[in-house]
């Protein structure tokens, strides 16, 4: 066993969209991270290309969406091929951005764009990915994982995520099942190239050959797909490719990147063994309809970040069951909306080609978790375990706040809403160790009163993924202390107030 000042705090295995958010979220707060990735270089194809509403509201938070949205655009309107007559269809309908939510639209976005911007923010903090990187071995005991990597490597770490992929290593050598299914008759080949003959303005469709050509921005790629009849090779080259597209007077040429996908619905048995953590492809696959794969995939990463982080700092270990007992529902009804659309649109069912807001990812809540108690108070319209929306109002001192902006970083947030709440914030004890607290009280601020759908003097604890952890109208100063604990490391004993510091 490697000696405890090379011990790292968190090892993550694979750098792709999972993997990098939970590597930014915890370089952010200062835990000791490395990434590893068998590939040689970043993936460079345009696979999961589909970035949700909610997932752009993470990259804000980290610091990487002006990347992301610099490198996309709005989805296209389809095209689809009927003979000589092309008819458009709106699959994503625009959303004109609100105050509580500033990122209304899915963004088109080839993956390799995404993490791009991902690993550009990783080295803004000082790491980077070490690829040519492949895990081969893993054991554990009561306080460290080693892995064993291809070179004869071994790394020792206080907690090991494996973030690589459906085929995932990691899961394999913790003996996790990964129940489901992989359709081997149906077979999707997707490929990147450039294309002359057709119009950047649409999502292009051919029904009767079962293609489709979607402009990927920044560029003059489309990414390709056609379905395969069973039994049918895939074309071996561009010559093939161009022989099936003669009749539309298109043609590809300069095949960037290329795979034969197959459905794979899927869903590990869990998502943690010991001191490793399965995130993202290795704990559950889906369908590529609906863009949910990369999303919720990110999404494991932002939830599990901070509570690695807390409970490094000193929080109960407990914390930690959280994340399947928070992620693992929310992976399956996934898999079981992108299922659903999947099958629809193979039967070219349209309204599974429409998009709407059950696949952007704002609606997902936590609620009756483990953090978020079925019993727990709410507001008109939030419960605790709901995303805390956006919002702008006016503090103590007469500033302007935006509550995105006071969110972003790696701290929890309290808003005080009435003279009770705000007297019993000043009261709040909040260890020294780990994720910070940052304090606001709200004054004269209608539009934050609405949408939080605020009647009484309230406080609310918002954690540092954004989702409500506590709401208090009652017994304010001590529900609010009780629901910190479990997600805090101890507070030491006499320590001051946030008021007496204050005054000191």
């Amino acid at each position: 066993m490697a000696h405890a000042d090379k011990t790292v705090d968190v090892l993550i295995v694979g750098a792709g969209p999972t993997g990098s958010t939970l590597a930014i979220d915890l370089a952010r707060r200062g835990v000791g991270i490395r990434v590893i990735d068998k590939d040689p270089h970043a993936f460079d194809g345009s696979r999961a290309k589909g970035v949700q509403p909610r997932t752009l509201e993470v990259l804000d938070d980290l610091g990487a969406v002006d990347d992301v949205l610099a490198g996309g655009s709005e989805y296209p309107k389809l095209g689809v091929h009927m003979g000589r007559w092309v008819v458009p269809w709106r699959m994503f309908p625009h959303h004109e951005a609100t105050t509580d939510v500033p990122y209304p639209n899915t963004w088109l976005v080839p993956q390799f764009r995404t993490d791009r911007a991902l690993h550009a923010r990783l080295a803004s903090l000082g790491h980077s990915v070490e690829f040519g990187a492949e895990l081969v071995g893993l054991t554990q005991d009561d306080e460290t994982v080693t892995a064993t990597l291809a070179s004869g490597e071994r790394i020792t770490a206080r907690y090991l995520v494996g973030a690589d992929g459906g085929s995932s290593t990691v899961r394999h050598q913790l003996g996790i099942g990964f129940l489901g299914s992989t359709d081997e008759l149906e077979r999707v080949l997707l490929f990147d190239a450039r294309t002359t003959g057709l119009s950047r303005d649409r999502w292009h469709v051919w029904a009767r050959i079962k293609a489709g050509a979607c402009p990927l921005p920044g560029g003059d790629l489309f990414q390709w797909m056609f379905q395969l009849k069973l039994d049918e090779e895939p074309p071996a080259d561009e010559d093939e490719i161009n022989r099936r597209l003669a009749r539309y007077d298109v043609r590809v040429h300069d095949i960037r990147w290329k795979s034969l996908f197959r459905p794979n619905i899927r869903l590990a048995e869990a998502f943690r063994r010991g001191r490793a953590f399965l995130a993202g492809d290795a704990g559950h696959v889906h369908t590529p309809a609906g863009a949910q794969g990369l999303n919720t995939g990110m999404q494991d990463g932002y939830n599990l970040g901070w509570k690695l982080a807390q409970v490094l700092a000193g929080a109960n270990p407990a914390l930690l069951d959280t994340y399947e007992a928070e992620r693992l529902p929310i992976a399956a009804s996934v898999i079981g909306l992108s299922t659903k659309k999947y099958e629809g649109i193979a039967k070219l069912d349209p309204s599974s080609v429409k998009r709407g807001k059950e696949v952007q990812q704002l609606k997902l809540t936590y609620r009756g978790g483990p953090l978020a108690p079925a019993g727990a108070e709410s507001t008109s319209t939030l419960r605790v375990g709901d995303r805390a929306p956006n919002a702008e109002l006016v503090d103590a001192k007469g500033e302007q706040i935006r509550l995105f902006d006071a969110f972003r970083g790696p701290h929890f947030t309290a808003i005080a809403h009435g003279d009770r709440a705000t007297t019993a914030l000043a009261g709040l004890l909040w260890p020294t160790t780990g994720a910070p607290l940052k304090s606001i009280a709200a004054t004269n601020s209608p539009e934050f009163t609405r949408l939080y759908g605020l009647t009484t003097d309230t406080l609310l604890l918002i954690r540092p993924d954004g989702y409500i952890a506590h709401i208090a109208t009652k017994n304010i100063l001590p529900t609010t202390q009780t629901a910190a604990t479990p997600m805090t490391p101890p507070t030491p004993p006499n320590q001051p107030t946030r008021e007496s510091r204050a005054q000191t």
